[in-house]
């Protein structure tokens, strides 16, 4: 297991640990230009951190005062080894919820402010990132790490776009329901 520094927020410089396998933790910098590209969205959201590996995107969330981060992964590794341990670890059990299944397969009952999708490059399907529009608010930002340039996809629009490497993040917002 390797591991990584929170970049901003409450608990900047605390380190966590990756699962490893075929997850591909964001890097440090893209994960500060990401936040840095949505910082007014996050106090007090309710956040979505799909396909969340480590769970990195969605600590980073909450050590930048996001309300709560809801964490879809389905390696049961990465959610037992990495995600409830760093959880944990940063007492941050109260302000958030882990779900160990696919995300295609993911319900819930509310509807987030904003959506963190880092889904596999070596995989990237947009069917499975389209699916998660539904559990966004009205005016929610929708954030997309992908391969290649920025996908349109139905219901949002894009905010803006920013390359790093061999990797975009789109910043889309929802328009209406």
């Amino acid at each position: 297991m390797n591991k990584l520094k929170i970049t901003s927020g409450a608990l900047r410089g605390r380190t966590i640990v990756t699962p490893g396998g075929d997850t591909h933790p964001m890097g440090e910098r893209e994960r500060l230009a990401l936040f840095n590209m949505i910082a007014s969205e996050i106090p007090g959201a309710l956040v979505l951190d799909a396909f969340a590996g480590s769970g990195a995107l969605g600590i980073e969330a909450l050590s930048r005062s996001a309300k709560k981060v809801v964490f879809v992964e389905k390696d049961r590794k990465a959610v037992s080894r990495a995600i409830k341990k760093n959880l944990v670890d940063l007492g941050l059990n109260e302000t958030s919820e882990v779900f160990g299944i696919d995300v295609s397969k993911f319900t819930y009952g509310g509807r987030f402010d904003v959506v963190l999708a880092d889904p596999p490059y070596d995989d990237f399907k947009i069917d499975g990132v389209v699916y998660l529009v539904k559990y966004l608010k009205e005016s929610g930002v929708f954030v997309l790490s992908h391969p290649g340039e920025s996908p349109g996809i139905e219901g949002l629009i894009l905010d803006k776009s920013r390359k790093y490497a061999g990797a975009t993040i789109s910043v889309y917002r929802k328009t209406s329901d």
